[in-house]
């Protein structure tokens, strides 16, 4: 695809000449300075790439921001790229703009990150894009947003960590758990001993959201969707709908399933609670439910458990029925076990055992984590101020690497050793091959 022209953000103010030598962008009043929003010199401008689901609400946090100008999408859906250009247009452009003069949109993500008026770049792919997008993008001097889970491989998380510390680039996964309240107390109060000594970590996660029948065949690609480039690294595969979109999360090919959709969320909690943010477990055991039919392959019913240095569990199961001390089962969400107590914590809700434990304040002599009220918002400060945001590569990685290793240790069904320092497991060659993956030419990282 032809590289459009593009906005340089120190020149908006140029604009008006631009139009009248025949340039094809409309440059709305509002990106003038006016409606008490910073001038275009000082605001981040911003491209999306893989503006689906997820990422159309992000793009819409960050179409919020006074701080940002959202200058291009890119995605391999023509009419989610469509869908997302009208909707900057509908912030930004004047009456009647037409959405390709106020916002480009590309097919090819190397064409976003090749704009030298774009600082930051949100990437809301399927799983199996967030590395090379993401290296892509800090190659090429930008800040990235990466939704979670961060990788699909742990090998792909260690480059990325990699990439972003090697050129300096500011970086947030999307686990927005780290900048919920609820969140940010319940591990304050265990990192703080108000449960005495940690004893366990129990993560409830749904079951599968989507199915899909016994057999399934071979569709026609849709016209406007670029499904070879939508497949990447991954192997070839005939189209069919379900493997595309939401439901790609159900396809080891490209994700992990419910450990790495919900999982990544609140395992990420169980790390920030155990203190583990730098680390992760020695030793994991797992036994899942796969599929025998169909075209989905990731379990279908989870249940793994870590063992950290320190003692500390971490068992994560799909069903609500796991008991602890005779009581009932966690359900959704992150129970910290102490010697002393519990805490329990999911969106928008926090509960203990004894309730006394919530009354128990954080005093000026305690341990505070890191608070963020907002996560969008907290990447666009940190991309101005160049300080360290809620959830920043190293931390991202890590907490995926466990969705990782649950997933490996269901699949070999067998007790594995791990490494965390090394990242690599202890004497089991079939383990290490997992670690990573082939990738299909020409994509490598």
């Amino acid at each position: 695809m032809p590289n459009q022209p593009s906005i340089t953000r120190r020149g908006f103010l140029k604009g008006a000449a631009a139009l009248a030598a025949g340039g094809l962008y409309v440059i709305p009043a509002a990106s003038l300075g006016a409606e008490g929003r910073p001038l275009p010199s000082n605001r981040i401008g911003m491209g999306g790439i893989g503006i689906g689901g997820q990422g159309s609400g992000d793009m819409g946090a960050f179409l919020s921001n006074p701080e940002v100008q959202f200058l291009a999408v890119c995605d391999v859906d023509s009419k989610r790229r469509e869908a997302a250009q009208k909707k900057v247009a509908a912030k930004y452009g004047e009456k009647g703009a037409e959405p390709s003069t106020v916002c480009a949109g590309y097919n090819d993500f190397r064409e976003v990150v090749g704009r030298k008026d774009i600082d930051a770049v949100l990437i809301a792919t399927p799983d199996h894009w967030h590395a090379l997008t993401t290296i892509a993008a800090v190659k090429a001097g930008k800040d990235v947003y990466c939704e979670k889970p961060m990788s699909l491989t742990i090998a792909e998380g260690r480059a990325m960590s990699d990439a972003v510390r090697l050129y300096g680039r500011v970086f947030q996964c999307g686990s927005q758990q780290r900048s919920g309240r609820e969140f940010r107390q319940a591990c304050e109060l265990v990192r703080n001993g108000r449960i005495g000594k940690l004893k366990a970590i129990e993560v409830g996660l749904p079951g599968n959201n989507k199915g899909c029948g016994a057999t399934w065949s071979p569709e026609p690609v849709p016209e406007g969707f670029d499904y070879d480039l939508w497949l990447g690294q991954a192997p070839w595969e005939p189209y069919i709908e379900l493997r595309c979109h939401y439901t790609f999360r159900f396809v080891l090919d490209y994700s992990g399933g419910q450990v790495t959709n919900f999982g990544a969320h609140d395992l990420d909690i169980a790390q920030w609670g155990n203190g583990t943010d730098d680390t992760g477990p020695v030793e994991v055991v797992g036994s899942g439910v796969f599929p025998t039919t169909g075209l989905f392959t990731t379990a279908t019913h989870v249940d793994f458990t870590c063992t950290y240095a320190s003692g500390v569990t971490l068992r994560c199961t799909t069903s609500a029925g796991t008991k602890i001390g005779g009581e009932e089962g966690v359900g959704s969400g992150v129970r910290f076990i102490g010697t002393d107590g519990w805490v329990h914590v999911r969106r928008g809700k926090l509960d203990a055992n004894p309730k006394s434990i919530l009354q128990q304040p954080i005093g000026p002599g305690d341990l505070r984590l890191y608070e963020s009220r907002g996560h969008q918002a907290n990447f666009i400060e940190c991309c101005k101020t160049r300080g360290v945001t809620a959830a920043p590569v190293e931390i991202g990685h890590r907490s995926a690497t466990i969705c990782h290793l649950g997933n490996i240790a269901m699949l070999l069904n067998r007790k594995l050793r791990w490494d965390p320092a090394k990242e690599q497991f202890i004497g089991d060659d079939d383990a290490n091959r997992m670690v990573s993956r082939t990738m299909r030419s020409p994509w490598h990282l």
